[in-house]
């Protein structure tokens, strides 16, 4: 798409398509989380506060205990996880659903070598303490913080995530 392709689009108020190869070749557009843990974001919505990102898992054991004001949806692409408040475990190729309000422990066993599911998340993500209450958050506006920190001290340049900005 050329640059008079995106004039009309932003004229008329539409906006650009994205198609990215989901999981990249560039190791450094994942995003550092926590140690051993990083996200690939796919789109960071600031209308709507939701984003898609793939989250990437090379360690074991227990990643975050949160919940979400509204509905997160994923789909496993390699390994599998599960969460410690329920009996199942989301395995490779298998679909999530979690409902908005629940308080959920992510936990990655040991023998997964690497993890990796697409989420979409609407709204923040709110991490709460062992007795439910907040302790800090993720909206889409902080995962575009992260990303332009972390693209800036990478070499692809802090606007690298623009691309991703809906």
């Amino acid at each position: 798409m050329g640059s008079i392709d995106n004039v009309l689009l932003s004229a008329v108020g539409m906006q650009k398509d994205i198609v990215e190869k989901a999981i990249p070749e560039d190791e450094r557009v994942w995003v550092p989380q926590a140690q051993g843990v990083w996200f690939r974001p796919l789109m960071l919505n600031t209308v709507s506060g939701g984003w898609f990102n793939l989250l990437r898992v090379r360690k074991s054991g227990v990643l975050s205990r949160h919940r979400h004001p509204m509905a997160v949806y994923g789909f496993v692409i390699k390994g599998h996880w599960r969460y410690l408040e329920h009996d199942w475990i989301a395995q490779e190729g298998g679909f999530v659903y979690e409902p908005p309000g629940e308080v959920h422990t992510l936990v990655v066993d040991e023998g997964v070598e690497e993890m990796i599911t697409l989420f979409n998340v609407n709204g923040a993500m709110i991490y709460v303490d062992e007795a439910g209450e907040p302790i800090g958050y993720e909206d889409v506006f902080s995962k575009i913080e992260m990303c332009r920190q972390h693209y800036d001290s990478n070499g692809l340049g802090a606007n690298f995530v623009d691309q991703f900005i809906r």
